[in-house]
């Protein structure tokens, strides 16, 4: 259980909590919400021991394991899966102990290292490690990959899986589903879910809340405050309360009233001297109830388009991808992602563009942006398009060492190079009032976009798109940095623009309020999809075990064709031929013949098939003795044993393991070898 008792707690001069208390019990998971600046992080950092309370108590079980997502970009030349296993602090120390105990030739001292590197998980740390990484969306091919290879999102999600590879009692999330698509965040839903030990999260997020947590923990003026239930139910109950502290904050304001309209009035007469004095220590005595400051909301619109052009868009049997590296040799063809595109894109459509993972929803998005020319195909844009294109990158775009102001300063002239500047207000005071729309007032208009948080710069890409005034606007994963209530304004800006919206995003919600329809980018194609962001879900946990399986079926192929090349040619190979050649000099003959050397060319196979099949059961025979022997070992390691018998039960286990690993590397030879002979007689 964690307890905060009357917490103080400061950041510099500033105050983030006063007097905060709450309990959180042993397997809650917690949403920790709360407007940005309010001490989520802060908090974060007293959980994980890196901040100490400025006043109060705080309590955290001292046994408990923590687990939590670094906040560094990774740098190493460690494969991904090691990079991973790493993450399990338990495993490494068993290892350690492990060599330390083989060094010193003490059979106790080993016994019991090695029973702790079996209870860590040793035989299975690979598959757990690759199983979290396969989940976040990495591609089996890069399992092996160095960590150093992948762009600095990906390498976010390494840490993530090395967090959720840590055993663990405490969980502490921030923003995980920061540099996820929809199909990972699917897939880290189920696995959160599965989670036994407590679980705290900062997520802006509605729909990922909703599903994975039960308690809500409001930062609100410096208290924590805790509610049973996920986020929606939190904004039912935020909202109620609301409503009774105004309520009860009126009341009180006409009571007030009543008691000081008595006191002038009788204060000065001596008959009523007493009650006048009665009623004043009332009033003192009185606990203030505070009136209801709700936060600010933010709010924003686009701009009525000049034009809307129907239909905006045609592509006819077009290909997206990319072109050949310009190192490549000549003649190099064009990497195709998605092709055979036949779509149209016409003035008003909501669209939302799904697709698991690596289909190319983002190259559509480009290619439809101008940033990539189509491959093959023709694509159309109606007369007067404007697009307004948001990507995943756009905050990268951004120049550190300028300042909002210059920003648009820059924009207005790029504008009014292009002719697209349709008579807006281009002054100095303009551009700074309409800074001042998204937030952007007094000295942060002058502020190093460098120096701002991911959802100022967020807030700014939104500000210089809002400005361009477009018609189509394309939107890839714009809520990554956006707070809740930003989130929101985009939602309503959205719906309420008269253009045409294409849109990337893993928010849900976002996703459900603004689209009326979408397109499915799946197997190198579009297709529209007939089914709700519910059914969407379905089909992306059931791609992910059928990709899964592929790619754990491929790996084990690709690991076995070296070992087994020789063996299945040695045995096969002059079978296969002499099947062949009776193929060969069968000529067109009557049918009664046909079947009689049909039956002969099987038997002659099923003789060859004899030694084989003959080996094949004597294998699967060891492997029954094998796995019964391994299932003993459990069993007899589970109980108590002298050390020496521990050491001797663990080494005679991973030998008993090594060779059912071997045993099985024959079983698929003799398996290949057998299915090369029937493929003859096809």
């Amino acid at each position: 259980m964690i307890t905060i008792k009357n917490v103080t707690l400061r950041r510099s001069a500033k105050v983030l909590l006063e007097g905060a208390t709450v309990t959180l019990n042993p397997g809650e998971k917690v949403g920790l919400v709360g407007r940005n600046g309010a001490g989520k992080s802060s908090l974060f950092a007293l959980l994980n021991g890196n901040l100490q309370e400025d006043s109060g108590e705080f309590y955290i079980p001292t046994q408990w394991r923590m687990g939590q997502v670094a906040q560094d970009m990774p740098e190493t030349e460690q494969s991904a899966t090691e990079f991973v296993i790493e993450g399990d602090t338990v495993l490494n120390d068993a290892r350690t102990e492990v060599k330390a105990a083989e060094a010193t030739e003490d059979g106790e001292r080993l016994g019991n290292a090695y029973m702790a590197l079996y209870d860590a998980g040793e035989h299975d740390a690979q598959s757990r490690a690759q199983a979290l990484i396969l989940g976040l969306g990495f591609k089996t091919t890069e399992l092996d990959n160095p960590v150093n290879s992948f762009s600095g999102g990906w390498r976010m999600r390494l840490q993530l899986a090395r967090a959720l590879m840590c055993p663990s009692d405490l969980l502490l999330l921030d923003e995980p589903t920061n540099h996820l698509d929809l199909d990972a965040l699917v897939w880290l839903e189920a696995w959160l879910k599965r989670y036994e030990g407590t679980m705290v999260v900062i997520s802006h997020d509605r729909e990922f809340l909703d599903a994975v947590t039960n308690v809500t923990l409001h930062i609100d003026a410096g208290k924590l405050v805790r509610y049973g239930g996920n986020y929606s139910k939190f904004e039912d109950m935020r909202a109620e309360q609301m409503e009774l502290q105004q309520n009860a904050f009126a009341k009180q304001q006409d009571k007030i009233a009543h008691l000081q309209k008595f006191i002038a009035r009788f204060k000065a007469k001596a008959s009523k001297a007493k009650q006048a004095q009665s009623r004043v220590k009332a009033l003192d005595r009185m606990e203030k109830i505070a009136p209801l400051l709700a936060d600010a909301d933010f709010s924003f619109e686009f701009k009525e388009p000049a034009n809307l052009p129907n239909p905006m868009l045609s592509m006819q049997g077009v290909s997206v991808g990319y072109p050949a590296p310009d190192d490549a040799p000549a003649g190099t063809p064009p990497t195709v992602i998605v092709q055979n595109v036949s779509r149209s894109v016409l003035a008003g459509q909501r669209i939302g563009i799904l697709g698991a993972n690596g289909q190319g929803k983002s190259t559509l998005v480009k290619t439809i942006a101008r940033d990539l020319k189509a491959i093959g195909g023709d694509m159309t844009e109606g007369k007067g398009l404007d697009i307004g294109y948001f990507a995943q990158q756009e905050l990268d775009v951004l120049h550190p060492a300028d300042n909002p102001l210059q920003h648009m300063i820059d924009l207005c002239k790029k504008l009014t190079a292009d002719g697209k500047l349709a008579g807006q207000a281009t002054r100095e005071q303009d551009l700074r009032s309409f800074l001042g729309q998204f937030n952007f007032g007094g000295d942060m208009v002058k502020q190093a976009v460098g120096s701002m948080s991911g959802g100022e710069k967020a807030r700014l890409v939104l500000c210089m798109l809002v400005w361009q005034r477009p018609n189509l606007l394309l939107m890839d994963e714009p809520t990554n940095h956006l707070d809740l209530a930003t989130r929101e304004a985009l939602s309503m800006a959205l719906n309420e623009f008269e253009g045409t919206v294409m849109l990337v995003s893993h928010d849900r919600a976002l996703l459900r309020a603004v689209c009326d329809e979408f397109w499915m980018v799946s197997r190198g194609g579009v297709e529209p999809f007939d089914g709700d962001l519910d059914d969407y879900q379905r089909y992306l946990l059931e791609e992910g075990k059928r990709l899964r399986a592929e790619a754990v079926a491929a790996a084990n192929a690709a690991a076995l064709k070296p070992a087994v090349a020789a063996p299945v040619a040695e045995v096969a190979a002059p079978i296969v031929q002499a099947a062949a050649s009776a193929v060969k000099a069968a000529a067109p003959i009557a049918s009664r013949d046909q079947r009689k050397e049909d039956a002969q060319l099987r038997k002659e196979i099923n003789e060859k098939k004899r030694p084989l099949k003959k080996e094949m059961d004597g294998v699967e025979k060891s492997m029954a003795t094998l796995e019964a022997e391994k299932t003993a070992l459990h069993d007899k390691l589970a109980t108590p044993l002298p050390p020496a018998d521990i050491a001797e039960a663990g080494k005679r286990l991973k030998a008993v393991e090594d060779e059912l690993a071997a045993l099985e590397v024959r079983w698929l030879e003799l398996t290949e070898a057998m299915d090369a002979i029937e493929a003859a007689m096809a």
